[in-house]
This record gives C-alpha cells, sequence and structure tokens, in this order.
C-alpha cells in the first residue's frame, strides 16, 4: 500500500544523501516535494501541513545543516515525524497491545460498517490472542440482520480452533451480548469478542445498538474496523464512531492492497485513536500488529528487520534450527535442509516479502519486480523436484547425473534445465551457508545480494534483475541502511533463545516497546 510513497521519498532523499552539504533551500526544496508525495499518497492536508512544519523546525537547524552527514540526519528526522504521525513516539502504549486489566473475562467489541472485515478481522485476532498470548477465547455474533452471519463466525472459528457462543434464533444483540458474558464466566475463558452488526452507512439505529451492547457488557477494548482502499472516508467513519462511542483502538483491513497509504497516515493524528492491527491477506492468521516506528522504516525504505526476526521465530522449530546450525557449521548443507528453507520461506510470506523487510533491499526487490517478480509458485515447483529424488540424491546431490535428472523431472513434471538451475542454486545456497558458519549471520547476508542474479535464487524464481543495478540497489551504490549496521549477533541469540531481542534494532530507530 505505502510503495508509491516509499519510492516518491526514496528518490527524494535519494538527491540530498549525495550532497556533501546541505542549505536551508535545499531542506525546503526536498520538504516541498515531501509534501506534494504525501498529498498523492492521499494524507489528509492538515495532517500533511503539521507533518512539514515539524519536520522543516528540526531539520534547518545549524547542527543538522553542519553535520558531517547533514541528508542521513534529515532523513533520521523524517523517519521520527513519520512515525509520530502514525501514532508512535514516547509515552505512546504499544500500538498491538490490548488491556485485559479486568476481571475474566475481558470483553472486546468489534464496530464497523458493513463490509469493512469486521467478522473475519474477529476471529483473525481471536486466532492471534489464542496462539501467541495463550488466551482462552470465545467469540459471539451479535449480527441478527445479515444473512449467515452467525455462520460465517462459525465457520471462521472452526478454521481457527477458537470457539464460538451456540447460536439460538430470535434472540436480541443485547441478550446475545449478556449470553456470551456469562458462558465466558462460566467456561473460564480469559477473552469474549463480541462481532456487532454493521450497516452500510452510520445511522442512529446503528450507534444506539453499539452503545446498547457497551453498557451491558462494558467492555475493555472497543475496535473500530475499517476498510484501507476507502481512503479518506476511512478517516471519516472513524472520526464519526469516535463522536459516538469509545473507540479504544483501530484495525484496518486490506492493507496488502494497492489503495493509496494516506487513510493510514492520518488516521491517529484526525482522530486520536490508535491503529492496532492491521490485515495483510484474506489467510485467517494474515494479521500483523501496527508498529508506528517499524513502519516508518519501511515506507522509507530502511527494512524492517525486528519484524523478520520475529516472523521467523514463530514459523522456526528450534530443535530443527540447532541442528541445521551444527550442519551449517560444518559447511554441509543438502537438499533435505534446501526443501526445509522453502517451507519456511513459504510460511514467512515468500522471498518477496523476506526481502521487503530487509534493509537495504527495497530497491533490490523493485529490479525483480520489474524483471517479471518472485514467483513463489516456483518454490512448490523446486519443492516438487526434491521430493521426486531418492534419498541418497537428496543427501549427496553430486551422484546427479543425467539420467537421474531425467527421471526426476518426469517424475515432478518439470524439465532437466529446471533442476539444473535447483541444484546451481543448492551449490551457491551451501556456499552462503559456509560463509554463515564462518562469519554467522553477517557473512551470510554479505552473500544474499548475490543470491539474486541470474543463475541464483532470483533465476530460479522467476526475476533476474541487471547485476548492475543489482550492485547499486544493494551494493556499493546503496548510501542507505547497510547490512553491517546491523547486530547480527544479537538477532542469532534472540533467534536461539539465547537473549531477548535488542532494543534500536536499525540505527536511527527508536527502542522497541
Amino acid at each position: 500500500m505505502f510503495e508509491s510513497l516509499s519510492d516518491r521519498l526514496g528518490s527524494i532523499f535519494e538527491n540530498l544523501r549525495g550532497k556533501g552539504a546541505l542549505e536551508e533551500k535545499d531542506v525546503n526544496e526536498a520538504l516541498r516535494e515531501v509534501r506534494i508525495a504525501l498529498l498523492e499518497a492521499d494524507v489528509a492536508l492538515p495532517v500533511a501541513k503539521t507533518f512539514i512544519n515539524k519536520v522543516k523546525e528540526r531539520a534547518v537547524g545549524a547542527e543538522v545543516l553542519r553535520s558531517v552527514t547533514p541528508g542521513q540526519q534529515v532523513i533520521k528526522i523524517v523517519h521520527d515525524a513519520l512515525a509520530e504521525m502514525l501514532g508512535g513516539g514516547e509515552g505512546e502504549e504499544n500500538a498491538g497491545a490490548l488491556s485485559f486489566a479486568t476481571t475474566p473475562p475481558a470483553v472486546i467489541m468489534m464496530v464497523g460498517l458493513q463490509g469493512s472485515g469486521k467478522t473475519t478481522s474477529t476471529a483473525k485476532i481471536a486466532l492471534r490472542l489464542q496462539k501467541r498470548d495463550k488466551k482462552r477465547v470465545l467469540m459471539a455474533s451479535l449480527d441478527t440482520r445479515r444473512p449467515a452471519a452467525m455462520e460465517q463466525l462459525a465457520i471462521l472459528g472452526e478454521q481457527a480452533e477458537v470457539k464460538t457462543l451456540p447460536i439460538i434464533e430470535g434472540q436480541s444483540p443485547r441478550d446475545i451480548a449478556n449470553r456470551a458474558v456469562e458462558a465466558g464466566k462460566l467456561g473460564g475463558y480469559d477473552v469474549v469478542m463480541l462481532d456487532t452488526a454493521g450497516r452500510l452507512s452510520i445511522d442512529e439505529q446503528l450507534m444506539s445498538e453499539v452503545a446498547d451492547i457497551a453498557s451491558a457488557t462494558n467492555p475493555i477494548e472497543t475496535l473500530l474496523v475499517v476498510d484501507s482502499l476507502t481512503g479518506q472516508d476511512a478517516v471519516e467513519t472513524a472520526t464519526r464512531f469516535k463522536e459516538r462511542t469509545a473507540i479504544t483502538g483501530v484495525v484496518m483491513t486490506r492493507i496488502d492492497g494497492d489503495a493509496r497509504g494516506g487513510a493510514a497516515l492520518s488516521m491517529r493524528a484526525v482522530t486520536g485513536a490508535p491503529i492496532k492491527f492491521v490485515g495483510v491477506g484474506e489467510k485467517i492468521d494474515a494479521l500483523d500488529t501496527f508498529e508506528p516506528e517499524r513502519m516508518a522504516g519501511r515506507i522509507l525504505g530502511m527494512g524492517d528487520i525486528v519484524s523478520l526476526v520475529e516472523k521467523a521465530s514463530e514459523e522456526m522449530d528450534i530443535a530443527k534450527a540447532k541442528k541445521q546450525a551444527k550442519k551449517m557449521a560444518k559447511g554441509e548443507f543438502d537438499m533435505d535442509d534446501l526443501a526445509d528453507q522453502f517451507k519456511q520461506m513459504r510460511n514467512m510470506g515468500g522471498m518477496g516479502a523476506i526481502l521487503g523487510m530487509m534493509p537495504g533491499m527495497g530497491k533490490m526487490k523493485k529490479m525483480v519486480d520489474q524483471a517479471g517478480g518472485l514467483d513463489d509458485r516456483e518454490i512448490v515447483r523446486q519443492e516438487a523436484i526434491i521430493s521426486s529424488m531418492t534419498k541418497k540424491e537428496r543427501k549427496t546431490p553430486k551422484v546427479l547425473n543425467a539420467s537421474r535428472k531425467k527421471r526426476i523431472a518426469k517424475g515432478s513434471g518439470t524439465s532437466v534445465q529446471e533442476i539444473n538451475k535447483l541444484i546451481k542454486a543448492h551449490r551457491q545456497m551451501a556456499d552462503m551457508m559456509k560463509k554463515m558458519g564462518k562469519g554467522g549471520m553477517k557473512g551470510m547476508a554479505q552473500q544474499l545480494a548475490g543470491m539474486g542474479g541470474a543463475g541464483g535464487l532470483g533465476g530460479m524464481l522467476g526475476g533476474a534483475p541487471d547485476p548492475a543495478l543489482v550492485e547499486g540497489a544493494g551494493g556499493k551504490g546503496n548510501k542507505g541502511q547497510q547490512t553491517e549496521d546491523i547486530d547480527f549477533d544479537a538477532i542469532e541469540k534472540a533467534l536461539s533463545g539465547q537473549a531477548p531481542m535488542p532494543p534500536g534494532m536499525l540505527p536511527g530507530m527508536g527502542k522497541k516497546k
């Protein structure tokens, strides 16, 4: 959603980085371009004005203009102001944190217009609470008007393995809410989630119903679900709901779409309500907490290594990871290990998602996309090839001769050329793992840029950018975030459970809350 804004800001700051010294007119010219970029991204005009004034006030100081790296200083100021606009800053509560400071069960009420993704978001949050926070969750649908609304929540509950309140025909929304809270108390549930009815537009009947349910259940959290594709209408909806009921947070759905990011950038400044969660896909687990500082880093092309590590930690089998680490330390890496890597890659959203979170890889990802993109369906094809090999062939790829390759191609429905590509990619990955064994994650990261070429992972997965462009994106030509700036030793310890996640993972970014 923020791609076009990120591209515009990237080109603006590239010009600033290229100058050894900055004058006030240079900063003013850059900020004028930033203002236009924000308005084109559908950011509310008052929010854009306030943002530019705040940045200008901080950036046009003698300390910044006369510093050794004035361009980087200005980018740091823009990053901090962007994080504040998104809802970050000192004294702010953790965006994705829900309050449970009440006698169980804690009631969470979901409100919003019809079609915004309220029911699906209810199931996503319930799954997250049950899986990550180890809470016992009960969901209840209060939507007595929309056909099959209650059945939809029941089906989603089955998919997420979250309990739902049994449906009793003829009850009013208030009666269902009271029954859900009572069932929560009797069943020993920690959280009761109430999925309220929506309307095509805000009306008095909707607001009265929401107020009636709130007075009956006294929810600890009231989350407003808005569709990011509606742009500034989402902000207007949030404002009107905020006027009539105590909204404690906002859930933005379809943030993975191609809408402009103005609604997310304006939401906190206009309504005062923090964005707590964002829907990033249609799957039941496609929900992320909204971290302002991390999102600001992504928009400015700094990547989001913290989220990448957290996602890897969730998907990683620690016992298997330790076993693989020992093999890597010896420089061993067979086809079974490669298949495990492919599986983890798919679970983390594919190669494109991973590249988008890595510092300094934003441009490289764009180059790959222009060359045809990283087709994650190819990962499934590579897994099929590996599955068609014998145990000996997976363990020792060197034994793969012409006749064996023909047999594997027939068994996997692929060609010998594709098998050769996979073998070449495996060799490159094996070399990278040897580097990692010697130099840790830093050694691996320094090798990663070379994997995007025509013969490496990029070529294997469908994208092969110009090597010269790749060098400019991730190598000498990239004056932005570099892999040398990252504390890879701390990340390795966090992944293995030896230490907590270190704060300030990216230089210039605030502490992780």
